[in-house]
């Protein structure tokens, strides 16, 4: 008959010096971390605030409907001004940049990524890079001295096809409308989406492509299968960001635009307007009020930037089973 004898349990090891750094510093981090995040939130509060409390000064002294009157007589007597135009303005030509813009970056993204040899691969995204740091006035200029009178032919043509549209039709004149707007931000907003898609799309799960490739799939069929669901709430992200810049860009869209009171649908016409071209167009001639009516017109430019940032953030979350980030 054998007998077992208990051995003792050594006690576990006391803290070190560098573990509880280690924990003080977390705690350190975690506190920087909060702070900063009830920081911005404090400020976005401010900011509506402040924008809201000027808004509401200017709208009750409105003689016109804030939202349906189309002109803008802030400084008349009495004051009548609306944002009908404006919003017509920024939303077509956001969406006419957003269209143009998001097909091209993707598709640039993905050649950058999986198809250019990696000797034309990094020059390819250096310009890319450089494209994003621009200026906007720069933009500006070169849409509005070459952009500008090479697009007199292309409407023409537009409109020999597909006039019969209505929207698509033109008058003839120097083609400073939104459609020259939105193909400007197109271009502006083009690095942006491209950028963060190229990242997105070259974090692909590489065992996944590569037994696509070994099961006899194409190199289309391995993006459209295995890259494109990977990265598809990244490239929403890229063009949230894209779209973020086009709604609020102001100098570019300035130099180009030859902003109108008129509401039309037909957007190779002149005319029109946006948001963030009144404020800068406006601002230098406006007095306290017209400046309150000024700030009433980007409180609606920053309710509508959250609410796309906002369904932006819902798509992507329906959409995250769909990603493949957790594969």
């Amino acid at each position: 008959m054998s007998t077992t004898t208990d051995t003792p349990v050594a006690p576990p090891p006391a803290p070190s010096e560098s573990t509880s750094t280690g924990r003080v510093g977390d705690k350190v981090f975690s506190g920087l971390s909060r702070g900063a995040g009830i920081l911005l939130l404090v400020i976005m509060a401010a900011i509506a605030v402040f924008l809201t409390v000027r808004a509401i000064n200017a709208i009750s002294e409105n003689e016109g409907n804030f939202f349906t009157t189309f002109e803008w007589n802030a400084n008349a007597t009495p004051p009548s001004f609306g944002i009908a135009v404006l919003v017509f303005g920024t939303i077509v030509s956001s969406v006419i940049a957003m269209v143009i813009a998001v097909p091209v970056a993707v598709g640039i993204a993905l050649f950058i990524t999986h198809y250019a040899p990696r000797k034309l691969s990094g020059p390819i995204a250096y310009v890319i890079d450089l494209l994003a740091a621009v200026p906007s006035i720069v933009y500006g200029l070169w849409g509005a001295l070459f952009l500008v009178p090479h697009l007199t032919g292309f409407y023409s043509w537009l409109n020999d096809y597909f006039g019969w549209t209505g929207f698509l039709e033109y008058q003839g004149g120097a083609p400073r409308s939104l459609m020259t707007v939105g193909i400007l931000l197109a271009v502006m907003i083009l690095p942006i989406i491209t950028n963060v898609s190229r990242e997105v799309f070259a974090q692909a799960p590489k065992m996944q492509e590569e037994a696509a490739l070994a099961l006899g799939a194409t190199r289309w069929e391995v993006i459209r299968m295995a890259v494109i669901p990977f990265g598809r709430s990244g490239v929403i992200s890229a063009s949230m960001l894209g779209l973020g810049r086009a709604l609020g860009e102001t100098m570019a869209v300035a130099t180009v635009l030859s902003p109108s009171a008129v509401l039309s649908a037909k957007i190779l016409d002149p005319g029109g307007g946006t948001f963030a071209q009144n404020i800068a167009s406006a601002f230098k001639e406006a007095g306290s009020f017209g400046r309150d009516a000024l700030i009433a017109s980007g409180l609606v430019l920053f309710v509508i930037t959250l609410i796309v940032n906002g369904a932006a953030r819902l798509i992507i979350a329906r959409r995250k089973e769909y990603s493949g980030a957790n594969a």
